[in-house]
């Protein structure tokens, strides 16, 4: 798990959104390999192991997923580096070739194929509930899942950001879809209304 997405994350636990201390054991560079997670509001510990986050309950991905890393790289519009590109899914699967299509830029696969790794350019988190903070994510890639899935992985990309998906395209008010087709979509996540 790459250090600084301690940030970024959260206890999935049913509470508010929280930040988690981070209690690193052994690293290589900016990579914890062995540490935890801990929550102060419930006290829950999450073991990292191997640089893999388990968050309790995820399980792996199955594999095949229609979209492929430079499709996904072409429709989510990122320029530059820096950031985080949430991948739930089965799509963690075109981790390496995205890795390449988006230098600079880190992955969070959440609940990847089995046989995926983490690494210097992706860090994997597995879970039975999304464990990324509300608008924290640069972009999102979302494969087939439930709705419950899907509405967490919408919420994790930042206003006026893209997220790529797979399936029936949700339909929320805080969601333009920008194109469907193929079992495809895109979407932009729109900016929270303005209070007056």
């Amino acid at each position: 798990m790459f250090i600084e997405l301690t940030d970024h994350l959260r206890c999935p636990a049913d509470h508010d959104e929280q930040f988690l201390v981070l209690l690193p054991d052994r690293m290589t560079g900016r990579r914890v390999e062995q540490g935890s997670l801990g929550c102060p509001v419930c006290g829950r510990i999450t073991p990292v192991e191997a640089g893999v986050v388990d968050f309790g309950g995820g399980h792996p991905a199955d594999l095949g997923s229609a979209l492929e890393a430079p499709a996904v790289a072409a429709l989510l519009g990122l320029s530059g580096p820096g950031g985080y590109l949430a991948v739930f899914g089965s799509p963690g699967a075109a981790a390496p070739d995205l890795a390449r299509l988006l230098p600079g830029v880190h992955l969070v696969l959440v609940n990847p194929p089995a046989g995926v790794a983490a690494g210097d350019h992706a860090s994997v988190l597995r879970a039975s509930r999304s464990p990324l903070k509300a608008r924290s994510m640069r972009g999102v890639v979302v494969g087939v899942v439930d709705p419950t899935w899907r509405d967490a992985a919408v919420a994790a990309a930042l206003p006026g950001n893209r997220i790529v998906g797979e399936g029936d395209p949700p339909m929320r008010d805080d969601l333009e879809i920008l194109a469907t087709a193929g079992g495809v979509w895109v979407a932009r996540a729109a900016p929270p209304p303005v209070r007056r």
